[in-house]
């Protein structure tokens, strides 16, 4: 196996330069940089894992901290993020923090394992949980909206996403639109039924609480949440979905109820997960572009580990995007 001196004659470069281009913590010229990754690359030199955590005090390990794995959505974020952390040799974890598994606990335990950086969902953070990573002092992303300016954000504008997709069912001359929520605290809920209230209050109508359940993010719960809309007297045309899950469970509902989807119920959902466009009917949803929020992620992580960003917190906004399939 190759070594680092080996590239260093290659290259005709010292062992420090070879050193420096593969840490990025001082600055090379181009056509050096460009000499020594081709010489790394045609050597087919890696440097060891053991060696660069003595020399540089890191692991090479990023942590996604995620409220589910059952959720494609998480993920697809993940594979974002190897998109983007490969290239550098640094391996993701992906831990989940649901079924009653507190995130404080997952943080301080990556903490003492000394991973790197950490992207976590602030879905299920608390104010405790929050100032555990202020404190951790390694850089991290919160995948969500901001919380307080405690750290790096990446996220979608949700309630845009949901405001927009209600529109599209009032267009389309929906008069009773519900709406079912995931877990009613959480930050995903909250902004996309704020956006489905304003579409219909900008349509001159407002929300009825009756109309509006709210269960957790999954096809289980879509499907107890639907039924309870479905089995009421006045029960609605169609049903905005906080997410996919939410919305293939409200088909699985439609059905039970020998109702046929769109004609007798328009179903919606949010993120465009893969099985958003095979299930029948197939959804009309928000495409929440969830690979490229993991390598938005991951980029703003690495220029904190190259130490190119310093105090200033950023905040990354991806677009979203209306997808009309069958289901409204």
């Amino acid at each position: 196996m190759a070594g680092i001196r080996d590239v260093a004659e290659a290259a005709g470069v010292s062992v420090s330069t070879v050193s420096q281009v593969l840490t990025r913590k001082r600055p090379v010229a181009p056509a050096t940089r460009a000499r020594v990754e081709e010489a790394i690359a045609r050597l087919g030199y890696r440097p060891h894992p053991g060696a660069s955590q003595l020399r540089g005090g890191r692991t090479g390990t990023i942590a996604l901290i995620v409220p589910s794995l059952t959720n494609p959505f998480y993920p697809l974020v993940g594979a974002g993020m190897q998109d983007v952390l490969l290239d550098r040799d640094i391996l993701l974890t992906i831990t989940e923090v649901g079924s009653g598994h507190r995130p404080g606990t997952t943080i301080h335990q990556l903490m003492s394992r000394r991973v790197d950086a950490m992207v976590a969902a602030p879905f299920g953070l608390t104010d405790e949980d929050l100032a555990a990573l202020q404190g951790a002092d390694i850089p991290f992303v919160l995948l969500g909206s901001p919380r307080g300016g405690a750290g790096d954000v990446v996220h979608t504008d949700d309630v845009a996403g949901s405001r927009e997709i209600t529109e599209h069912l009032i267009e389309r001359g929906y008069r009773r639109i519900a709406f079912i929520g995931g877990d009613e605290d959480a930050t995903p809920t909250q902004e996309r039924l704020e956006g489905y209230s304003g579409a219909l209050h900008a349509a001159g109508r407002d929300a009825e609480a009756a109309d509006v359940v709210f269960a957790d993010f999954t096809r289980q719960g879509g499907h107890r949440a639907a039924s309870e809309l479905l089995a009421r007297e006045v029960r609605p045309d169609a049903i905005v979905a906080a997410n996919d899950l939410i919305a293939i469970g409200a088909l699985d509902a439609a059905r039970e109820h020998g109702l046929s989807v769109p004609a007798d119920l328009a179903i919606t959902g949010y993120d465009d997960i893969e099985a958003a466009s095979l299930v029948s009917p197939a959804l009309t949803t928000i495409e929440n572009p969830a690979r490229e929020i993991g390598r938005a992620c991951a980029r703003l992580l690495l220029e904190r580990l190259d130490a190119d960003v310093t105090d200033v917190t950023r905040t990354v906004v991806l677009s979203h995007r209306l997808i009309i399939r069958e289901s409204a």
